[in-house]
């Protein structure tokens, strides 16, 4: 089974997560801290087998590659990274924006858009780009059974 495409969002936390320094790997795992950083989610990956899993809400409910799968393989050097592009997304409280738009994944990159510069937003929007067409090539299959997401803010 394999991993639907996740939203452009995810790709856009996934940045923030590393450039904050929210992504502790150990091998082919990690564990990827909330933007709240009271809570982390667990990310594990078999490169040969070309599968990962993690713990957040959107792979366990919705059935996409979620932000902390998308920040581990930034990491490992899987998919791309750009420290411009995640300087520009560090310190985002991921969660109260989601929250204050209703999941509205939309409004949110819109909220949080709307204090960069055009061209920021031209470089941000085609480097995601990139790693959507990254993600869409890797083609990853689920590992394992999923798990219930962490409890807590």
């Amino acid at each position: 089974m394999k991993w639907k495409q996740p939203p452009a969002i995810k790709i856009y936390e996934a940045l923030g997560a590393v450039a904050d320094g929210r992504v502790e790997t150990t091998g082919n795992s990690a564990k990827v801290y909330s933007s709240s950083r009271k809570k982390y989610y667990d990310v594990a990956f078999d490169p040969d087998k070309g599968a990962i899993m993690a713990n957040d809400n959107g792979s366990y409910w919705q059935g996409y590659l979620g932000y902390p799968s998308i920040a581990f393989l930034m990491k490992a050097g899987v998919l791309s990274y750009d420290e411009q592009a995640g300087a520009l997304l560090r310190d985002v409280a991921w969660k109260d924006v989601n929250q204050k738009f209703k999941n509205d994944f939309g409004k949110s990159l819109d909220f949080i858009l709307v204090s960069k510069t055009e061209k920021e937003k031209e470089a941000l929007t085609a480097f995601v780009q990139k790693v959507d067409a990254e993600i869409k090539a890797l083609g990853l299959s689920l590992l394992g059974k999923k798990t219930l997401p962490p409890d807590g803010y």
